[in-house]
């Protein structure tokens, strides 16, 4: 009995220094956080506990450990004090640091980019839809939500307020991917491939619609979305055939403010030519990467003529960029901090043929991964 009693004695004595141990930690964090701040009769007398914990936690018997543990338990308090919320203040900490590593990480490292229109398809799909008059299983909370997580998928509905003719105007990408339909002097957004299917809006003949009606319906898909590297080219040049993203500020014809993504064709220094369905540089047809071995030119600069009757929108541009390449056969020579950019899709690709090259200082990176939606078959490499 005397021995098991020695073992339960060494055991409480055990307990009773490990939390004099943790006593002397908290000590240590209060005395780093507001030494400064203490009167020097406080500073002296925390210096001794703290002293005479460090012997209870190395000699101390269970009832020598338990007093100095709560003394300095007691001095603690009076020093530090436990603020109120102090748990919210805590989390908001966490919250501050965590959103500082994302956005430091984001400025400096990978970029997410939204890919919003089909100029670049089948490499990256842009916003999407196809028609669905009512709403499905998937589509009606909380499965809505869940299906929207994995497949970028939800059902939409364009219902129009005050009823009247319908004509499109112009979207000066405040949402791109959509266009902008205007109503009785109300303007409501589509998903833009909608217009070019026929009777995609429900419209009659005259191009009216009635007070109430749904002027649009069914899936929309978002656009991939993508990382981009802001900091490889910063150790190596721009390659041919890498998918780059780039600010538009300065460039004429584009707004200011955002962000486009096409496929780098043409280098610093090189003299470009179309002759379809290739692209030449300096006079020799490119072959590799194979995304830009053929380039299928539109020869229209814009044709807005959807589907159905009297629906027609024109698209006046102003003047095109010295180094757009607007006719076959016509050449461009870029400067030493220049690059093209066309894009995949290029009959539905407004590009650096219409607006010129991309000047070196609006690089941003190489688009290298689509990290969502996760069930798109382009997840993952991007090449």
């Amino acid at each position: 009995m005397q021995a098991y009693a020695k073992i339960v004695e060494i055991r409480a004595t055990w307990k009773a220094r490990k939390h004099l141990k943790e006593m002397l930690n908290s000590a240590d964090t209060v005395k780093a956080m507001r030494e400064d701040l203490l009167n020097p009769a406080d500073r002296a007398e925390l210096g001794r506990m703290m002293a005479d914990a460090r012997r209870g936690v190395r000699h101390g018997s269970r009832t020598e450990a338990d007093a100095i543990a709560d003394a300095l338990s007691a001095l603690l308090n009076r020093l530090s004090p436990v603020r109120t919320l102090s748990a919210w203040r805590g989390n908001f900490e966490v919250v501050v640091i965590a959103l500082s590593v994302a956005m430091a990480f984001r400025a400096y490292f990978y970029q997410p980019f939204k890919i919003p229109t089909g100029s670049m398809y089948p490499t990256l799909s842009g916003i999407a839809s196809y028609e669905q008059a009512s709403p499905g299983l998937w589509d009606r909370m909380p499965l809505k939500l869940v299906n929207w997580l994995v497949t970028g998928d939800w059902y939409k509905e364009v219902r129009v307020n005050t009823g009247g003719v319908a004509s499109r105007v112009k979207n000066n990408d405040a949402r791109p991917g959509y266009a902008a339909i205007q109503i009785a002097g109300q303007t409501y957004f589509v998903p833009s491939d909608a217009l070019q299917r026929s009777q995609s809006l429900h419209l009659n003949a005259e191009n009216r619609i009635a007070s109430g009606a749904v002027l649009w319906s069914g899936i929309v898909t978002e656009g991939d979305f993508v990382f981009v590297n802001r900091w490889v080219w910063n150790f190596r040049r721009p390659q041919r055939g890498e998918v780059m993203v780039f600010s538009t500020d300065g460039i004429k014809g584009l707004s200011p403010g955002t962000h486009y993504i096409k496929r780098m064709c043409g280098l610093p220094g090189e003299t470009l030519s179309i002759r379809p369905p290739h692209l030449f540089i300096g006079g020799v047809p490119v072959s590799e990467p194979d995304r830009i071995g053929i380039i299928s030119r539109c020869e229209k600069v814009a044709d807005w003529a959807p589907n159905y009757a009297g629906f027609t929108v024109p698209d006046v541009r102003d003047g095109l960029h010295p180094k757009s390449l607007t006719m076959a056969g016509d050449s461009v020579s870029l400067d030493s901090n220049e690059y093209y950019a066309l894009g995949d899709n290029s009959r539905n690709s407004l590009d650096s043929r219409f607006w010129g090259p991309v000047p070196e200082r609006n690089l941003i990176g190489p688009a290298t991964v689509v990290y969502w939606p996760f069930t798109s078959h382009r997840f993952g490499w991007i090449r």
